[in-house]
């Protein structure tokens, strides 16, 4: 069974405090780092929690705030730094490319490797063999991605009833399992002769900076998880509503009306010392809700379906 691990590298909205960091979320999951957002001083994030640059293809930025951005000049430089040759894919909403432009701008360094940018809208942005991702544009002051990682999971291999066709273990059996006919005599044995029901994957739904979004609701619909911002407490509304974020309440309500098993709260407001008044707003709406702090480490696989029979 694969491993998922999140890690939250910054919390914090806007500006950074003592204790949470401009916003990051790194997910370790089929053997690669995919980024969420790169706020400024990521990489030094990233060495307390021991997750390497190197090993990031891929970064996902929600919207062109610098305090979701501004990490990516030293993230690139420091790869570069350190001798990559692999190409990077970043990937966010309309202006990215102009943004990233620059930061290949700033100071003297060389480097050994190509920058790719995707900017894109809403949809399915990749698809590969282990997993989706896609997107989906939501309501902040400016042009939002909220993110859904979605595993593709196998349905179970029938190895009895393979067997009882005539099979014997070995390749076929892998063949099979991935979907592909074998020939086995003069017949073929196709896939879902000895392939069980379909199986819901881990879903992870990141929503970047928003208000209150049907697009996110459609987008987060069934995850295990959903992160949220969470910039002000309940009893905020008309603050969250001018300047494009949501309340500890209104993300509570997301996740309710998306059906997810657990959210997890972030993008705090420097103005809040402590996390609990954020998480008992949220939990009077729905119950599976934590506040993450830096450096908060989540085992997706366990975490996600912890209540699960």
């Amino acid at each position: 069974m694969i491993k998922m691990e999140l890690i939250f590298l910054g919390t914090s909205a806007a500006i950074p405090s003592k204790k949470r960091n401009h916003s990051a979320i790194a997910l370790k999951a089929f053997g690669e780092v995919f980024l969420f957002d790169c706020g400024e001083g990521t990489q030094r994030q990233m060495a307390k929690a021991k997750v390497s640059p190197m090993k990031i293809e891929k970064i996902f930025i929600s919207h062109l705030h610098g305090d979701h951005l501004l990490g990516l000049p030293g993230m690139i430089q420091t790869m570069a730094f350190r001798g990559r040759e692999e190409p990077l894919h970043i990937f966010g909403p309309q202006g990215l490319r102009g943004m990233v432009k620059v930061a290949l701008k700033l100071g003297y360094f060389s480097m050994n490797f190509d920058v790719y940018v995707h900017e894109i809208g809403a949809g399915k942005i990749i698809e590969k063999e282990e997993y989706v991702i896609s997107c989906a544009e939501t309501e902040h002051t400016v042009p939002n991605l909220s993110y859904c990682f979605e595993e593709k999971k196998r349905p179970r291999f029938l190895r009895d009833k393979a067997i009882r066709l005539g099979l014997k273990p070995g390749p076929a059996f892998g063949k099979l399992h991935r979907g592909i006919p074998v020939r086995l005599g003069n017949r073929i044995i196709r896939p879902e002769e000895v392939l069980g029901k379909p199986r819901k994957g881990i879903k992870i739904t990141y929503s970047g900076d928003t208000r209150p979004s049907q697009e996110l609701v459609k987008l987060a619909r069934d995850s295990h998880i959903l992160i949220h911002e969470a910039t002000f407490e309940a009893g905020k509304e008309d603050k969250a509503l001018e300047t494009g974020h949501s309340t500890a309440s209104e993300a509570a309500e997301v996740a309710k009306r998306s059906n997810v098993k657990n959210l997890i709260l972030t993008h705090l407001s420097t103005r809040y010392k402590r996390s609990d008044i954020i998480e008992r707003a949220a939990r009077e709406i729905f119950g599976d809700t934590i506040v993450a702090h830096d450096l908060m480490s989540v085992e997706v696989r366990k975490y996600a379906t912890k209540d699960d029979s």
